[in-house]
């Protein structure tokens, strides 16, 4: 029996514990609308099932060769660009590498640290809800910046609110140490994270590719820059 117990416990993916209010809040509304209409119940209930997948944490394999950069979101590369970094991240005025991630609304939206180092600076920025896809997001939505530095000195990871999100959360404070692919915080229902890369970075990944937080491999810190190439099949 005890087996049997412990396998499906291997099998159950943990959810966040910033997750529970809401899925328990999607829960009674589900029981509430039911006892108006049945039908509605069973709407109720999956969106609940949805709430619960959405809050998932799954455990991740993260890679431990020196000089790699993570992915700090589940999703979808929808940018590697050069571009000069907001000005409240103190990277100075120079272009910088930047790979975005969009995350939709099924992807796990656990937050990981792109790399190991200090935390030096963690700007909160208010702002707009515009589509976190466009470019201007960066610099229009409200987001959360984390400056780390590490043994190749800092990089930036900014967590940008999109058209759904409207909670940015971040458990990390100023002065923290973290690991690579360490769990920092999360964005509610969609949006997008931004990483900002020294010039000489060698990116590993191209547009359009799926990435996993803490698992793939965005980039190296000790090389001239690679951009790879991709097709679409």
């Amino acid at each position: 029996m005890e087996s049997v117990l412990d396998s499906i416990r291997s099998m159950l993916v943990p959810i966040r514990k910033e997750g529970w209010p809401f899925i328990a809040i999607f829960f009674v509304v589900a029981v509430l609308v039911g006892l108006l209409w049945q039908p509605l119940l069973w709407i109720g209930l999956f969106l609940t099932g949805w709430c619960i997948y959405f809050f998932r944490d799954p455990a991740r394999v993260i890679p431990l060769e020196p000089g790699l950069v993570v992915s700090p979101a589940d999703g979808r590369i929808s940018s590697i660009a050069s571009v000069v970094p907001p000005e409240e991240l103190g990277l100075g005025s120079e272009p910088k590498r930047r790979i975005s991630v969009f995350m939709n609304v099924f992807n796990c939206h656990v937050n990981r640290s792109p790399i190991a180092g200090a935390v030096s600076k963690i700007v909160y920025t208010p702002g707009k809800f515009i589509n976190a896809e466009l470019d201007k997001a960066s610099e229009d939505n409200e987001r959360n910046a984390l400056v780390i530095e590490g043994a190749a000195g800092p990089i930036a990871v900014v967590q940008i609110a999109g058209l759904v999100a409207r909670r940015i959360v971040c458990w990390t404070r100023e002065a923290d140490v973290v690991e690579r692919g360490e769990r920092f915080g999360m964005i509610r229902f969609g949006s997008r994270l931004d990483v900002y890369l020294p010039k000489n970075a060698s990116v590993f990944v191209a547009e359009g590719q799926i990435a996993i937080a803490g698992e793939t491999v965005l980039a190296r810190l000790d090389g001239a820059i690679v951009t790879r190439q991709a097709r679409t099949d």
